[in-house]
């Protein structure tokens, strides 16, 4: 069994090398970061899908399902797609302001100015980097759950072969494959969930739904909304997306099926948790329900459960690669596509190392989840006339402050409200992210009012 799984493995991960080497672009900088104009909406709609989920939807959503039950469920599954519609509606008018725009960076260049690009940009790094770093040290773990293989082996392996379609085929190579490990993960997912559910006992007729009080869970719910959409508006892969689509239709329907998707997965493999928690199986402290789930299945079954792993972290990781270094060169200007390929290369040494540390990054994920959040309605106001660099600047840093605010109020204490703001516990708590996103927005929109209308004249 061994064998068979490095082969399946090692086969899976060679074929999205093929596809990926198959669908090089243009020998352009901008086709390699880009692909502009070139995607349908179903090409945009799958590769949203496919970029946006990753080996996080078997630990995240199911463990929430669990602790939360269905409306914490439901927040994370609105959370995860919110920002594809976000870009139907916003991505049009984006797209007429910047025709030529290749990054968030230089959104909010032409919005605001140089300062608040590198800002946006650091910001956006930052919670890239955390996403690629968990994405990796996931499949360690889900490796060594699932089979005999060492999962230090893994990590590398995926890196290395996400690496070199990417590093030669850029983003076209990154939406090819991700057309395919979308309904590829689309069919393992319903036959690992349906094979195992088979084998789970009967839930009883008195079983009742994991909960905890409703404001409790509304609370988590919505804390999760904001998080996850905040941070996922700072996805450069996302924005890289905005520019591929042919046009703005293809944008538009391409970020309702990628939207549409990414719910139903998400509800469907936390529902999973859910069913498998009220079946009567010990789901474990902390809770990992889905691999619990494999417990009593058929031994075959922990084969494509560990092909579905490896088929998400692979979608998120090489949209990752090029997302990264589709900002840094975006942000270095005169940059070659040979460099661009070498910083690829260069990127991914120190991100597999901390990767086979095998560390918990939840709590990296929450602080740059409020870093985003702090910032996400003054860069988006951007497309508003009225907006200015210096209403955008201390919208951002009221944010800042706002997310220090909550606990700095229930204890009376600036260190402790810094400490909650860090989330100790890595549990998240809803007041730091409603008090950076109402206080941006708030001193946003009164900086703007009261301010003199100003739009920098800059480069891009």
């Amino acid at each position: 069994m061994l064998y068979l799984s490095i082969a399946a493995l090692a086969a899976v991960l060679l074929l999205f090398v093929w596809i990926g080497l198959r669908s090089r672009g243009q020998e352009a900088l901008d086709d390699f970061v880009t692909a502009r104009n070139s995607q349908s909406s179903w090409a945009i709609g799958l590769s949203f899908l496919a970029s946006g989920m990753g080996g996080w939807i078997l630990f995240a959503p199911p463990e929430v399902g669990v602790l939360v039950g269905p409306l914490g469920l439901a927040g994370y599954a609105v959370g995860a797609a919110l920002p594809f519609l976000v870009f139907a509606l916003c991505g049009p008018a984006i797209r007429r302001r910047l025709p030529e725009g290749r990054s968030i960076g230089e959104f909010a260049q032409h919005c605001y100015g140089l300062g608040v690009r590198r800002w946006v940009g650091l910001i956006s790094l930052l919670y890239m980097a955390c996403f690629l770093i968990a994405e990796l040290t996931a499949i360690g773990a889900i490796t060594s759950m699932l089979s005999d293989i060492n999962g230090n082996l893994v990590v590398v392996g995926v890196a290395l072969t996400t690496l070199i379609y990417t590093a030669w085929g850029g983003l076209r190579a990154s939406m090819t494959t991700d057309r395919w490990q979308g309904w590829l993960l689309i069919a393992l997912l319903l036959l690992v969930g349906g094979v195992a559910m088979t084998r789970l006992p009967s839930i009883k007729a008195d079983a009742v739904l994991p909960s905890i009080p409703a404001s409790a869970a509304f609370g988590v719910a919505l804390t999760l909304i904001i998080a996850v959409t905040a941070a996922n508006l700072f996805h450069q892969g996302y924005w890289q997306r905005l520019w591929a689509a042919r046009d703005e239709s293809a944008l538009g329907r391409g970020a309702v099926i990628g939207g549409v998707a990414t719910v139903l997965v998400v509800a469907a493999v936390g529902g999973l948790g859910i069913l498998t928690l009220m079946s009567g199986a010990d789901v474990g402290s902390p809770p990992i329900p889905f691999f619990a789930m494999l417990h009593d299945a058929p031994g075959w079954l922990s084969l494509p459960a560990l092909l579905l792993a490896i088929t998400l972290v692979a979608s998120s990781v090489d949209t990752l690669q090029n997302a990264i270094v589709s900002l840094a060169v975006t942000e270095k200007q005169g940059l070659s596509l040979s460099a661009a390929r070498w910083f690829t290369l260069l990127l991914m040494i120190p991100v597999v190392i901390l990767a086979l540390q095998g560390n918990s990054v939840l709590r990296l994920f929450l602080i740059a989840d409020l870093l985003c959040a702090t910032a996400v309605v003054p860069v988006l106001l951007g497309l508003w006339s009225r907006m200015t660099p210096a209403a955008a600047i201390l919208g951002g840093l009221a944010g800042l402050v706002g997310a220090l605010l909550p606990g700095w109020i229930t204890t009376g204490s600036l260190y402790q409200g810094l400490l909650i703001a860090s989330f100790p516990n890595a549990i998240p708590t809803l007041g730091p992210f409603i008090g950076a996103l109402l206080t941006s927005t708030l001193v946003s929109i009164i900086c703007a009012l009261l301010l003199p209308a100003r739009r920098p004249q800059t480069a891009h």
